[in-house]
């Protein structure tokens, strides 16, 4: 667990990650990220939800557990208080899209690793309008975003 230029004080309020959401879920979240998720007051992104329900949108209803895994993350995702789900306004918009399109060049990024990374962006400097860090286990991309917006913060694990 390491925290990115965030300040204890900071880390005590944190914008989950959609990875967090189903890290959480399959119980393969490591204990020290629990740990800060316990006693953090804890912040949502409508792109996470806009990724968790791409995600159950994407997987086999047939499939024996799809069911569980929907009314958990429609559960989940009904319980944030509007009061913690930021979301990303124009301006962020366009400056994920500018971070995002230019790392994709730069990095040479597949399609799927463009869109990910405009989805990464606008939870990332959403978090940092708010004054608020990111907790993720993606080190790397959310540190060559930090590397264009160095403004924002994020917690890794």
């Amino acid at each position: 667990m390491t925290a990115a230029h965030a300040t204890p004080d900071q880390a005590r309020r944190l914008l989950l990650d959609t990875n967090v959401y189903i890290h959480l879920a399959s119980g393969s979240l490591p204990i020290e990220a629990l740990a800060l998720v316990e006693h953090a007051v804890a912040y949502h992104s409508s792109v996470c939800v806009g990724e968790l329900a791409a995600g159950i949108a994407n997987a086999d209803p047939s499939h024996p557990l799809w069911r569980a895994m929907r009314d958990h993350y429609q559960a989940q995702i009904a319980g944030f208080p509007k009061t913690r789900l930021l979301t990303p306004d124009a301006a962020i918009w366009a400056e994920a899209s500018l971070i995002a399109g230019t790392l994709a060049r730069c990095q040479n990024w597949q399609r799927h690793q463009r869109k990910e990374a405009l989805n990464d962006a606008l939870i990332f400097l959403t978090a940092a309008k708010a004054g608020i860090p990111v907790l993720t286990a993606d080190r790397e991309d959310f540190d060559l975003i930090q590397q264009m917006a160095p403004f924002g913060r994020f917690v890794y694990y």
